[in-house]
C-alpha cells in the first residue's frame, strides 16, 4: 500500500512536469504553424499585386523597346519619316535622343542619294549616247536590265527594253551593228540605208564588263557620230586649204623667183646655171604635181569601173606588191568590183598594218562569205587604236603619224562605199586592230 501510494504520488508529482514537456512543443508547432499559413496567405495576396505593379510600371519601357525595335527595322527598310520621343534625363533618354540623332543623319544622307540619283538618272535618260545594261544567264541569255531613251528609240522604236532577250532584239537590227556587237571589243562601223537616199549612220560602240552580285554584266555604248564626223570634216577642211596654201607658197615662191633668176642670166648671157635652176624647178613642179594629184584623188573620185574579180588570183598579185598571210574560204570567190580601186584601198589599210607596229607574220588579210555580202578583213598585232584615235579614224586628213596626210583610211572608206559597201574598224582581243570591209554580193556601186 505505502509503495504503491509513493508510486501514486510519484506519479501524479510527474504528470504535470510531462504534461508541460509534451505540450509545449506541440503548442510551438502550433504557433509555428500558423505564422507560415498567415505568411503564406500574404505572400499569395501580395504577389500578384506586386507583380501587377512592376508590370504596369514597366509598360513604358516595353513600348519604348518596341519603337526602338520598330525603328530599326524601318532604317533597314529605307523607311525615316518619324521619331521616338522619351521624356526623361537618365540613361533611356540618353539612348533615345542619340537613336533619333542616328536616324536624323540617315534620313538627311537618304534625301541626298535620292537627289543624286534624281539627277543621274535624268542625265542618262536624256543623253543622246544609246546605254544598255546587260545581264548574262546560266545558259547564256543575255536579258537588259537598264536601257535610257536613245537605246529605247535605237532599238525598239521607243518601248521599254527592261526585261527584254538582247539577242532577240539584235535580230531586228542592221547588219553592221548585229557584228559589231558580236565581235566584242570597242568598234567604229556605219549603218547606211539602202531603201531611200538618207545619210549613213556612223557609230562608235564602247563595252565594259563587270561583276555585279555573283553575275557577270555588260555595258554598252553606243554613240552617234554623224553630226560630230560632219563638223570635223568642216574644221578638217579649212585645215586643209590652210596646209594647201601653205604648199602651193612654198613651191610657187621658189619657182617665180627661179624663174625671175633664169631670165636674168639669159638676158646677161649667161647660161652655165640654167641647168641648175630648170633642174629646181622641175623638182619643185613635180613635188606640187604630186602633193595636188593625192588631194584630187581623194576629192574626186572616179565611178568604179566594175568587172568579175576572182579574189585568189586578185589577192596573189597583190601579194607581190606587200607582204600579207592570207585566209580564204574554201571554193572560188569571185566579186564585180573596180580592181584599181580595191587595190588601191587594200594597199592603204595594209601598209597601215605593217606601220602599226606588227610583226610582218602578224598582218592577216581574211576572206569570208556573208549572206549576200562579203567580208574583208585586214588584221595585224600592233598597238591597236584608243577610243581618240578610233572616233576620227575616219575623219579624212586625221593622221597620228608625224608626215601622214590622213588620207589613208578616208579614201579607203569612199572607195568602199563607192561600191556599196561599209567599212568599221574595232581592236582585236590580244592586242592589234581589224579593219573590216562589206561589199555587197552583186558588187553594185550605190
Amino acid at each position: 500500500m505505502i509503495r504503491r501510494s509513493l508510486a501514486g504520488r510519484m506519479l501524479l508529482w510527474l504528470l504535470p512536469s510531462l504534461a508541460a514537456a509534451i505540450g509545449l512543443p506541440l503548442l510551438l508547432d502550433q504557433w509555428l504553424s500558423d505564422r507560415r499559413l498567415a505568411f503564406l496567405i500574404s505572400a499569395a495576396v501580395a504577389l500578384p499585386l506586386v507583380m501587377l505593379a512592376v508590370r504596369r510600371a514597366l509598360v513604358p519601357m516595353n513600348s519604348l523597346f518596341r519603337a526602338l525595335s520598330g525603328s530599326v527595322n524601318s532604317y533597314r527598310d529605307g523607311e525615316y519619316n518619324f521619331g521616338i520621343h522619351w521624356d526623361s534625363a537618365d540613361e533611356l533618354g540618353d539612348l533615345v535622343r542619340s537613336h533619333s540623332e542616328l536616324g536624323d543623319v540617315l534620313r538627311e544622307q537618304r534625301q541626298g542619294l535620292v537627289q543624286r540619283e534624281l539627277l543621274l538618272d535624268t542625265m542618262v535618260q536624256n543623253t543622246p549616247v544609246a546605254m544598255l545594261l546587260l545581264s548574262s544567264a546560266n545558259d547564256g541569255t543575255r536579258r537588259v536590265v537598264f536601257a535610257n531613251v536613245a537605246a529605247r528609240k535605237l532599238l525598239h522604236g521607243g518601248w521599254k527594253l527592261e526585261g527584254q532577250n538582247f539577242d532577240t532584239l539584235l535580230q531586228a537590227a542592221p547588219l553592221e551593228m548585229r557584228e559589231a556587237m558580236a565581235r566584242g571589243g570597242d568598234s567604229l562601223f556605219a549603218v547606211g540605208h539602202e531603201d531611200n537616199d538618207e545619210e549613213e549612220q556612223v557609230y562608235h560602240l564602247a563595252r565594259r564588263n563587270f561583276r555585279l552580285n555573283g553575275r557577270r554584266h555588260e555595258l554598252l555604248l553606243l554613240r552617234l557620230l554623224t553630226s560630230e564626223l560632219r563638223r570635223q570634216e568642216v574644221n578638217t577642211w579649212k585645215k586643209v586649204i590652210r596646209v594647201i596654201s601653205h604648199e602651193l607658197n612654198n613651191s610657187l615662191a621658189p619657182v617665180a623667183s627661179l624663174a625671175h633668176s633664169g631670165g636674168e642670166l639669159v638676158r646677161r648671157g649667161r647660161h652655165e646655171r640654167l641647168e641648175e635652176i630648170f633642174s629646181t624647178i622641175e623638182e619643185r613642179a613635180r613635188h606640187l604635181e604630186g602633193f595636188i594629184r593625192g588631194y584630187a584623188r581623194f576629192a574626186k573620185l572616179p565611178q568604179p569601173q566594175l568587172q568579175t574579180v576572182h579574189w585568189a588570183n586578185f589577192l596573189a598579185g597583190l601579194q607581190r606588191q606587200i607582204g600579207f598571210e592570207l585566209d580564204l574560204p574554201a571554193g572560188e570567190v569571185s566579186s564585180r568590183i573596180d580592181p584599181a580601186q580595191i587595190e588601191q584601198a587594200l594597199l592603204n589599210l595594209l601598209k597601215n598594218a605593217h606601220e602599226s607596229g606588227s610583226s610582218s607574220d602578224g598582218v592577216t588579210l581574211k576572206i569570208t562569205r556573208l549572206p549576200d555580202w562579203l567580208r574583208v578583213e585586214v588584221m595585224d598585232r600592233g598597238s591597236g587604236m584608243n577610243d581618240a584615235v578610233l572616233q576620227n579614224a575616219l575623219v579624212p586628213f586625221y593622221s597620228t603619224k608625224r608626215n601622214g596626210t590622213g588620207l589613208g583610211l578616208a579614201l579607203t572608206r569612199e572607195i568602199v562605199e563607192a561600191h556599196g559597201g561599209r567599212l568599221s574598224l574595232h581592236n582585236r582581243e590580244g592586242g592589234g586592230l581589224c579593219v573590216s570591209i562589206q561589199l555587197p554580193e552583186t558588187g553594185a556601186a550605190g
